[in-house]
């Protein structure tokens, strides 16, 4: 920890590397920023979408914590599931914390890890799609931490949000885990490319792919309030 450098908390590697006295505790952090990014409107600018794709790609050394799970099941099929519980959990936590005090975040002011402007956006997003809104949401950065508290303040029926909540949480989590899995051993086996040599690349092309529609959205809002200036 004597070379620890704060920006390493923007990058995934640093939280799936982690140990305790030599013991990996890697899956434990994942789970704990799944769910604080799915859950907990302060997890917005945790990694997500670059996590759990470098979490297929890391998935043996991330399952070994978890011996107790059946070996029938593969390491990347664990690490995926486990993944899809902590966010089916983190979002539950979003929708109660919405329905119960949500609606306080409109009179709270700016601040630090806290931007009025992302709950209104969140709030046009779930209008616009509906439930489907918590599937899209899961593949957008910041959107993915307010929909679910929005759908707990204009109390979306609890049996359609964990519908929702479920599929998208299983859907994020097997296709980007998977894809991180599969990805890396393609490039291996068929270009002798190992991936792990390329973590930054693959972080900035995520991020890119990820804020891409964020970006889009923010430049149309742009132009749609300049014309009616």
């Amino acid at each position: 920890m004597n070379d620890f450098h704060w920006t390493q908390l923007f990058n995934p590697e640093f939280y799936i590397s982690m140990e305790v006295g030599g013991v990996p505790i890697g899956i434990y952090v994942v789970l704990f920023i799944v769910f604080a990014e799915t859950g907990l409107f302060a997890g917005f600018f945790l990694p997500g979408d670059s996590l759990l794709f470098l979490s297929g790609i890391y998935a043996e050394k991330l399952a070994t914590p978890l011996r107790f799970i059946p070996e029938t099941y593969s390491d990347v099929t664990v690490v995926a599931l486990a993944i899809s519980l902590a966010g089916i959990i983190g979002n539950i936590f979003g929708y109660w914390f919405g329905a119960t005090s949500g609606r306080g975040l409109y009179n709270r002011k700016d601040g630090l890890l806290f931007k009025k402007k992302y709950l209104y956006q969140s709030q046009e997003f779930f209008e616009k799609h509906g439930g489907k809104a918590i599937i899209f949401a899961r593949f957008l950065p910041v959107v993915r931490t307010f929909v679910p508290i929005i759908a707990g303040i204009v109390h979306m029926p609890k049996s359609k949000f964990m519908f929702f909540n479920v599929l998208s949480s299983l859907l994020w989590s097997f296709i980007l885990v998977f894809a991180g899995h599969y990805l890396y051993a393609i490039f291996n086996e068929e270009f002798g490319i190992d991936l792990k040599k390329h973590i930054e690349t693959i972080i900035l092309i995520l991020i890119a792919i990820t804020s891409f529609p964020l970006i889009m959205k923010a430049i149309k809002a742009r132009r749609k309030s300049e014309d009616n200036l």
